[in-house]
């Protein structure tokens, strides 16, 4: 099994397969929608089912797909179908937007009914147009979770990464929304990731400050840890369907049970969301490595992962990629 220096065992990957998104997010990516990656950088459907493959061997056993927006890009829903064939891999998800979900859940869950998340960051139009750079982008979210809701991508999670003065008035409609709907809402603490280099510590709306504020409200109930590598703390309503999910990397940060590895959609393994350091592994893809090759140097690299992401640290220097080149 892969582990690395501190005795985490690595079991999650990460595959982002596309750096191309239809939306701008102020905390993601920056408004210029030049800067892509040229499409022969990018690793093939069947380079990233080999890496997986290697990977499956060595002890992963959940894939996310991410991006950029991974429904952007043609042949995803044959990839989500072949990569839930590999042998060993026992979870498959994907996170997206949700602006193609209308059209596409059906076809995801024909290629195998993948766990998905949706980012979500406002109820408000008018709002939800200024975090995104899109115009109507939150009815037509609302209509992807509505569909991939329909089409049995259960369960469903919905992503909101809160920023204070910006969009956390909000919150208690956005938990009324897992209620309505019986899905997963999941509040995410802001992270210095955001091409704009606008991330300062009075931006971010603490986990405390967001169970407080739902709290109050709604009353919510524990729910215990599946695992004691998830990102998550979890919650039900005391009276009703629906769960609250809260990721606090900042205030509570989980690197300690961390078990999670990245591979960007440019062949870059990254063993950490803000890893200084990336391992090429397309190179040894494209140069003809065996698959022992692989698996020797994936080993070597999961073994350096560092001990924690140093968001609180003095010394703390941000990742020069943004989340849109990283992988959500």
């Amino acid at each position: 099994m892969l582990k690395d220096k501190f005795g985490r065992q690595i079991r999650d990957l990460r595959i982002s397969v596309t750096d191309r998104c239809n939306l701008t997010c102020v905390y993601c990516k920056s408004a210029d929608s030049r800067d892509y990656f040229p499409h022969g950088d990018l690793l093939t459907w069947d380079e990233f089912l080999r890496v997986a493959r290697v990977l499956a061997g060595l002890g992963i056993r959940k894939v996310r797909v991410t991006g950029g927006e991974p429904l952007l890009r043609p042949g995803i829903i044959d990839f989500v179908a072949r990569l839930g064939q590999i042998e060993g891999l026992d979870d498959i998800a994907i996170t997206t937007n949700g602006y193609l979900l209308p059209e596409m859940a059906k076809s995801l869950v024909a290629a195998g009914s993948p766990r998905v998340t949706v980012s979500l960051d406002s109820l408000d139009p008018e709002k939800s147009a200024k975090i995104t750079r899109a115009a109507a982008s939150s009815e037509r979210v609302l209509a992807g979770i509505d569909a991939a809701v329909a089409a049995g991508l259960a369960p469903v999670k919905v992503n909101v990464v809160l920023v204070r003065g910006f969009n956390d008035d909000e919150l208690v409609e956005l938990a009324r929304l897992a209620r309505r709907r019986d899905i997963v809402v999941r509040f995410i603490e802001f992270m210095p990731l955001d091409a704009d280099c606008t991330w300062n510590r009075d931006l971010v709306v603490t986990a405390q400050e967001i169970f407080a504020a739902i709290n109050t409200v709604f009353p919510l109930v524990e729910i215990p840890r599946r695992s004691l590598s998830e990102t998550a703390l979890s919650y039900r309503f005391a009276d009703g369907q629906g769960e609250i999910g809260i990721i606090a990397p900042v205030s509570i940060p989980f690197c300690g049970q961390c078990s999670r590895i990245r591979l960007t959609a440019d062949g870059k393994l990254r063993t950490c969301l803000f890893s200084l350091d990336e391992h090429d592994i397309r190179s040894l893809v494209r140069n003809g490595a065996q698959d022992s090759d692989l698996a020797q140097f994936l080993t070597r690299v999961v073994s350096q992962k560092e001990p924690g992401h140093r968001i609180n640290e003095p010394d703390f220097v941000q990742p020069e990629r943004t989340m849109v080149y990283i992988g959500g």
